[in-house]
């Protein structure tokens, strides 16, 4: 409960104190801005239909910046600074929850599995969720979707868990540091964490870690990560919004048809620094999953999953319908 009450205290601040440093913009431009929540090949069709040209096609010029964390996402889109944002609908979920005069929009879903890779610090070809009993795993923050999934999935193993302080056969859940931040921590400390790739592939291969297991293996289908934009911005840019849609479908088709060396190719230009070997092997471990979304429509029964994973974690307290977050009236245009 005291979760729940600090999120949705923190949502409510943003939506009555930032908002008034919304800067203006030109509702004519064609320049889109937009928020991630990180940066991954999780995102996949975002990053091809920007660097094969389908935004281009569409009349769209994309702008991206990293959250680094949904919460500042949802910050940056409360205070104007994004048009629109990437991240878990579950901070969509939470603002709505708290009451706010102006809450975001989820018109249209990137993922459906949850895109973590459990990482450890030595192979372990017969991994059981049970070998984490008395080891300690980094997974982010409270009530993001990372560390709710793998909560989620534990309990649904009926494993006991503890949190921030070790316990006598219990999982120990590390929350207190940040999403940016996992990699570094996990070098000095804990016994597990959870990454996305290429992150992922990269501490593998430079010998910083082992991928042990996939959490979207384990999780099986909900709505991960999503597109979210103000209502304001959705009732006055529905043509552009769909055009936005289009061009990521493009993305998806893309990653699905071509070979995962024509995919890493594509996405080169947005992770330099990452070899193409890294980003290959990221995209087989994702295709592998079936992470991405062949429609951006959520599907209900998918969204009231989501709700199922946010209640186990404590971070809400009562239901927040479907029709409250999600508008699919533009995704269902998208075939």
């Amino acid at each position: 409960m005291k979760k729940f009450i600090s999120i949705i205290g923190l949502c409510l601040c943003l939506v009555l104190g930032i908002t008034m440093f919304a800067g203006c913009k030109d509702k004519n431009s064609n320049t889109i801005r937009i928020n991630e929540v990180t940066h991954s090949v999780f995102y996949a069709p975002l990053y091809i239909a920007i660097n094969k040209g389908y935004f281009a096609e569409e009349g769209l010029k994309i702008e991206i910046t990293n959250g680094g964390g949904s919460n500042v996402s949802m910050n940056a889109l409360i205070a104007g600074s994004a048009d629109i944002i990437l991240a878990g609908p579950e901070t969509a979920v939470y603002v709505n929850a708290g009451g706010a005069q102006e809450t975001p929009v989820v018109f249209g879903q990137l993922t459906q599995k949850d895109g973590s890779f459990l990482i450890g610090r030595n192979a372990e070809p017969n991994f059981k969720l049970t070998d984490l009993i008395d080891k300690e795993v980094i997974t982010g923050r409270p009530g993001g979707m990372p560390a709710m999934t793998f909560e989620y999935i534990l309990k649904e193993a009926g494993l006991k868990l503890s949190y921030d302080k070790k316990e006598a056969g219990t999982v120990t859940i590390n929350t207190k540091v940040d999403f940016n931040n996992i990699g570094a921590a996990f070098e000095k400390t804990a016994d597990y964490c959870t990454m996305f790739e290429p992150l992922a592939s990269n501490y593998e291969s430079s010998g910083k870690g082992v991928v042990i297991n996939s959490m979207g293996t384990l999780s099986g289908e909900i709505p991960y990560t999503a597109f979210m934009t103000k209502q304001k911005y959705f009732d006055k840019n529905q043509d552009k919004l769909e055009k936005f849609l289009r061009a990521v479908k493009k993305g998806y088709e893309f990653a699905m048809n071509a070979t995962p060396d024509e995919v890493a190719k594509a996405l080169e230009k947005s992770f330099t620094g990452i070899s193409l070997d890294e980003l290959k092997t990221s995209v087989i471990s994702y295709k592998g999953i079936n992470a991405w979304c062949a429609t951006p429509s959520m599907k209900e029964t998918d969204y009231n999953r989501l709700i199922s994973v946010i209640k186990s974690s404590g971070t809400l307290t009562k239901d927040v319908a479907f029709s409250a977050v999600v508008n699919n009236s533009i995704a269902d245009k998208i075939k």
